[in-house]
């Protein structure tokens, strides 16, 4: 009887987007919670789940099995597929969440971009910054979660990180492969690597 209640909520809930103009591929596999909010022009694509306290803007896209929850999502914002979308997350206009991407107790600012097998925790994030692959935020340190802040027209090189606190102050530019634990100036470039070593005609033992 639990099933077929919910079953009908969710037919309920579809029906009342679909009339509402939300292009949905896929309806019967994609599930609402009861206050879900969602403008106009908005694309969801299958398998996606929204959970309770989820406001979605206008010009919207939530690609395939992404899953929200708790969050804010301002317009022309694109998500997905496979993006979790955590509680207290605000994603700025024309910010994109890509694939394998995990975003919690963060704020995505304007056009900036999070596309690969992230994770972006308890972060302020400014407008126009792009985050390379594999990029982590080391939020907690076993006692307490710390935050890390990265300003406007930020460039984090591939699988770098972050560990807070830390603030990435504008226009500077993380090499890939680092791992941060002091706080960057504006235009600089930061890295940490150890030295290629290349070791000529090497025979295994």
């Amino acid at each position: 009887m639990k099933e077929l209640n919910s079953y009908k909520v969710q037919n309920k809930l579809r029906i009342k987007f679909l009339k509402a103009g939300v292009k949905m591929i896929g309806p019967e596999t994609i599930f609402f919670s009861n206050d879900t909010k969602i403008g106009k022009n908005v694309t969801i694509e299958p398998y996606v789940v929204i959970g309770s306290k989820v406001k979605i803007a206008n010009n919207v896209t939530v690609k395939s099995f992404s899953h929200l929850e708790s969050c804010t999502i301002e317009s022309k914002v694109e998500i997905g597929p496979y993006a979790r979308i955590r509680p207290n997350t605000i994603l700025k206009e024309g910010s994109k969440i890509g694939n394998f991407v995990e975003v919690k107790k963060s704020t995505i600012g304007k056009k900036s971009k999070v596309n690969h097998l992230s994770y972006i925790g308890d972060s302020e994030i400014g407008k126009s910054v792009n985050i390379g692959a594999g990029t982590i935020t080391c939020n907690y340190d076993g006692v307490k979660k710390s935050k890390t802040k990265i300003k406007d027209n930020v460039f984090i090189g591939s699988n770098s990180s972050l560990v807070a606190p830390v603030t990435i102050n504008k226009q500077s530019i993380v090499g890939a492969g680092s791992v941060i634990t002091k706080n960057v100036k504006n235009k600089s470039l930061a890295l940490t690597r150890s030295m290629q070593t290349e070791i000529k005609n090497y025979k295994k033992k």
